[in-house]
């Protein structure tokens, strides 16, 4: 499968199913208390057949391209766990998934499957923004023994951060879409305004200064 279109092709999935919502003049708040005129949802994609098969699609090749000494897919807690399945099935391969936390009761997993340490690892996310829960996620799988070739995920709000704590765990990571892509062919859809396509390209380059001139 070529990826050349996939980013915008998943983008315009996004859009057209409610995953994304984009509201420049009206903003979220996440939970980590940061303004954004974006909220992603993915967990939407697994409702629609021909949207998570592009998606697996889109994971299977690039994995094979950038990864293919992989030997376990590893789907992170919770919106990661299908589309790792979905992908495990077309590689053939094997598939664990990561708990944000321990469980509280039995063994007391992380890590739920049969991995052994040794095994090349790619880990699975719906999507990144500071990259920390995909992180913890791979680090569990490090720290268990296996050897982390990656994370990948559908979508990454592309922010400096994310760069820069993926960096400093040394582990790469690479998205089927991203921030730019997504607004772009939003405005190419007529889905936003040139006005706000503005101030969503400002809260990318600069979130602090987005809350400071936009947060309501």
């Amino acid at each position: 499968m070529r990826l050349n279109y996939l980013p915008e092709q998943i983008a315009e999935a996004l859009l057209d199913i409610g995953a994304v919502t984009l509201r420049p003049d009206e903003t979220f708040t996440w939970s980590s208390g940061m303004k954004s005129p974006i909220y992603c949802d993915n967990r939407l994609t697994v409702f629609y057949p021909d949207i998570r098969d592009l998606i697996a699609l889109g994971f299977a090749s690039m994995i094979r391209s950038d990864y293919p000494n992989a030997e376990v897919i590893a789907g992170i807690a919770t919106g990661g766990i299908p589309h790792a399945a979905f992908v495990a099935q077309k590689l053939n391969l094997p598939m664990v998934y990561v708990r944000d936390k321990a469980k509280g009761h039995g063994k007391q997993n992380v890590i739920e499957g049969a991995l052994k340490p040794g095994q090349n690892v790619v880990l699975i996310e719906d999507l990144i923004s500071t990259g920390g829960s995909s992180l913890k996620a791979a680090v569990a799988v490090r720290d268990f023994g296996a050897n982390v070739l990656g994370v990948i995920s559908i979508f990454t709000y592309q922010l400096a951060q994310a760069d820069e704590n993926f960096k400093k765990e040394g582990i790469p990571f690479r998205s089927l879409t991203d921030y730019t892509t997504l607004i772009e062919t939003a405005a190419r859809l007529g889905k936003i305004s040139p006005d706000g396509l503005q101030l969503l390209r400002l809260w990318r380059e600069d979130p602090e200064r987005f809350a400071r001139e936009n947060g309501k």
